[in-house]
């Protein structure tokens, strides 16, 4: 029986988690899945250029596992590109250590802490605000873990 996994320290809910070829409807579409933890070693590794030693520090994992995932996410994300598959990211043993809001009035996004919350914009006053990390279900399970 393996181990179970242990959830990896995700920075920032993605802002968009959906990508797909233009023109071609998704029906038509395979779908490779990204899980969170992928998605947070690649931008680590490849968006923000950190070492693996360092990446996998920040994201509290070991090396190794840090490599795995950072394959994995290649892989991937390479299959979109190369394959035109619908990529969605989604999933993953992993907690978010800040959120971002997006206001669906004026289009402001700001970063908070996880356990900060927020009940209107502060550019408009709007209360329309989207919690991206709640689209992935997290909140309370992310605000425990730091």
């Amino acid at each position: 029986m393996p181990r179970p996994k242990r959830n990896r320290t995700v920075h920032n809910p993605p802002i968009f988690n959906e990508f797909k070829p233009v023109g071609i409807a998704v029906k038509f579409l395979g779908q490779s899945i990204l899980s969170l933890d992928e998605y947070e070693a690649f931008r680590l590794a490849d968006s923000i250029g950190l070492a693996h030693a360092e990446a996998a520090d920040e994201m509290e994992i070991s090396r190794p596992t840090f490599t795995r995932l950072i394959e994995q996410a290649r892989k991937k994300i390479a299959e979109l590109i190369i394959d035109g598959k619908l990529l969605t990211i989604d999933g993953g043993n992993s907690y978010f250590r800040n959120n971002i809001i997006r206001c669906d009035d004026c289009g402001h996004m700001f970063n908070i802490k996880i356990n900060t919350t927020f009940s209107e914009c502060p550019d408009c006053h709007s209360k329309k605000i989207v919690n991206l990390a709640g689209g992935f279900g997290h909140g309370k399970c992310c605000r425990n873990n730091k």
